[in-house]
């Protein structure tokens, strides 16, 4: 996926990760134009949760060059998680604390104005207005999945960078969630999405990418039959070099 770099949204050039002798990922290219949404398929291990974790500053590169909404994180980490939301395995709240108590101090940590208001807004979105009230820690496996994603959007964020959002969730928080992705009132939202859902993954994206031995590749559109048969090529090819080494 290839565009002129002021057209883009997600920017990585030469991307390298490893953690101690496993390198995981390798010299990885990818470009994400504004408004698009890219899912990004891939066996376990294959380098999916490392990528998003080092696009959202939360795991540092050994190499390469990242640039998210044009911004650096080498040289713009705060204005650069202002333009991102992120949903992670964790879900990075305070378990001691409510879902509104989450939400606000997130949104207070944002320098958002009307507080109350976007913590509502967000609650509704993601249909948790009913459990602002409960502890996070009492909370089921799903619905800390939806407070994650509602935290992830309270600062209204131009870029969604979500490993395996719909983890836990049932089918009305699925529903919420695919209208988020391809919210129409919101057409320069950019998505970089990771799943084990395949159907899912294509019906959403507008390009498809799979990651292979901390690599990209697989780059096209999301067509059902193409992609899967080079998802079960590449997944296939992996398993078979693991069992060998």
């Amino acid at each position: 996926m290839s565009s002129d770099r002021t057209d883009l949204a997600i920017d990585v050039r030469g991307l390298s990760k490893s953690y101690g002798r496993t390198q995981v990922l390798r010299d990885l290219d990818l470009q994400i134009p504004w408004g698009q949404t890219l899912t990004v398929l891939g066996a376990n291990g294959s380098g999916k949760t490392t990528l998003i974790k080092t696009l959202a500053t939360l795991a540092k590169p050994d190499s390469g060059e990242i640039r998210i909404a044009g911004i650096s994180p080498r040289r713009g980490g705060v204005r650069l998680r202002r333009a991102i939301g992120v949903v992670t395995h964790e879900p990075l709240l305070y378990d001691g604390l409510t879902g509104a108590e989450n939400l606000r101090f997130f949104a207070r940590m944002f320098a958002l104005d009307h507080i109350e208001d976007r913590v509502w807004t967000v609650a509704e979105q993601m249909g948790v207005s009913d459990r602002l009230d409960a502890r996070v820690g009492t909370l089921s496996h799903g619905m800390r999945r939806r407070f994650s994603i509602a935290r992830a959007l309270l600062h209204s964020p131009r870029v969604l960078i979500m490993d395996e959002p719909e983890s836990g969730l049932d089918q009305q928080a699925l529903s919420l969630l695919e209208s988020l992705i391809t919210d129409r009132n919101n057409p320069s939202r950019t998505v970089l999405m990771t799943t084990h859902n395949f159907e899912r993954g294509v019906a959403l994206a507008d390009h498809v990418a799979i990651l292979s031995r901390g690599n990209i590749a697989y780059d096209g559109a999301p067509d059902a039959a193409t992609t899967r048969t080079a998802y079960l090529r590449l997944t296939t090819d992996t398993h078979c070099e693991a069992q060998h080494q």
